[in-house]
């Protein structure tokens, strides 16, 4: 993925800058790959960050392309001067320049949910990244099996690689998939993820976790994002295991999120522009297909959250938070209180200059009057 076509044309009047990948973050040190060009004898650089970029706010991530300026290195430690532009990024997990998403779901021990599935299938939709759906432990299940998986996720618009690790089978299809791309392995705990890469990538050795007998879930061996190099050319970003990712996304923008719903807009348009796909008449989603069901629990859910973070805002702006002594958590209206400021003696003065002023004047008319002889 590094090369000349990354590299941005910089001129240095006595040395030449040196540029690499962050590989791993870990508390406030980089492990930095350097280009296949630099004149280093070593491939990788431990390195710290700039305080300049640190007071600009300059966020280094895994996967970022960085410039290392070549009189902060001194042995084997570097200082990164600089964070060249990225094509993507992600928070969630915190990684910059990937090309895809590889979601690793096992076929048995966990067993294949598709309601889970779903979840995690909305989430990497909705990074914009391409997605690639893998399925784990195929020596678990019978040929039957798979072809009935197979069969479901096409209709859903998804193609499957059905690998194991231990057989091993499918490994090579798998490889032409991830080569010269920078990929996020992403999925539940325990569905082989590490395992998978360790097969993949053997100097990897990442720790292999247990699926937990009584609750029929992995258990978490990934703590923290790390990129690993492909023999084949390209990296693998292995990312912490979560069973239940959050669902984030605003109701109206749900659908995008679904292949059969994009395929079936794309045919023809609903009658309301703003349609949430429900009970609207003239809806074209509507219909008997195989996850219309748990599109609607996701967006009775949406619709949820997107209530409750209305109701939040707008007790953010009349009501505040007050937690009791017991722990709970309680609005109270928020009093709204003058600022009294003390006067000025400038302005003191003045004030009574005026009323001076307006009291002479009073007692000249007052007198004008009765020289007049008129009453008041």
């Amino acid at each position: 993925m590094s090369g000349d076509a990354d590299r941005p044309q910089v001129k240095h009047d006595a040395c030449e800058a040196l540029f690499g990948t962050v590989l791993a973050v870990q508390a406030n040190f980089y492990f930095v790959k350097l280009d296949s060009t630099s004149p280093l004898p070593r491939s990788t650089l431990l390195c710290t960050r700039r305080s300049r970029l640190k007071k600009l706010g300059q966020r280094v991530m895994v996967g970022d392309r960085v410039q290392i300026e070549e009189p902060d290195w001194q042995g084997d430690r570097g200082a990164i001067a600089a964070v060249l532009p990225r094509r993507s990024e992600l928070d969630r997990p915190p990684v910059a320049n990937a090309d895809q998403i590889l979601l690793v779901f096992a076929l048995a021990e966990p067993a294949l949910d598709s309601h889970q599935l779903s979840r995690f299938l909305i989430k990497a939709e909705s990074t914009d990244l391409s997605v690639c759906l893998c399925l784990s432990k195929s020596d678990l299940v019978s040929a039957a099996e798979q072809s009935h998986w197979q069969q479901r996720l096409q209709q859903w618009n998804y193609d499957s690689i059905f690998i194991s690790v231990y057989q091993p089978c499918g490994l090579e299809a798998l490889f032409q998939q991830l080569r010269d791309r920078v990929t996020i392995v992403s999925g539940p705990s325990g569905v082989g993820k590490s395992s998978l890469i360790n097969a993949l990538i053997p100097q990897a050795n990442l720790r292999v976790g247990d699926v937990s007998g009584k609750l029929a879930r992995g258990r978490h061996t990934t703590r923290h994002v790390e990129l690993f190099e492909l023999p084949t050319g390209g990296l693998l970003a292995d990312t912490p295991g979560f069973n239940q990712p959050e669902l984030d996304c605003p109701p109206e923008a749900l659908a995008d999120y679904f292949p059969e719903i994009r395929q079936r807009l794309m045919a023809a348009s609903c009658q309301f522009s703003d349609c949430l796909h429900r009970d609207e008449p003239g809806c074209v989603v509507r219909g008997n297909w195989e996850r219309y069901e748990i599109y609607l629990l996701l967006l009775e859910e949406a619709i949820a959250r997107q209530d409750s973070l209305d109701r939040t805002r707008d007790q953010e702006t009349t009501l505040k938070l007050k937690s009791s002594r017991d722990g709970r958590a309680t609005y109270e209206p928020k009093l709204e209180l003058k600022k009294y400021r003390r006067q000025s003696r400038r302005s003191q003065q003045q004030e009574l200059l005026v009323l001076q002023r307006d009291e002479a004047i009073g007692m000249e008319e007052t007198e004008g009057k009765r020289e007049a002889g008129i009453d008041e």
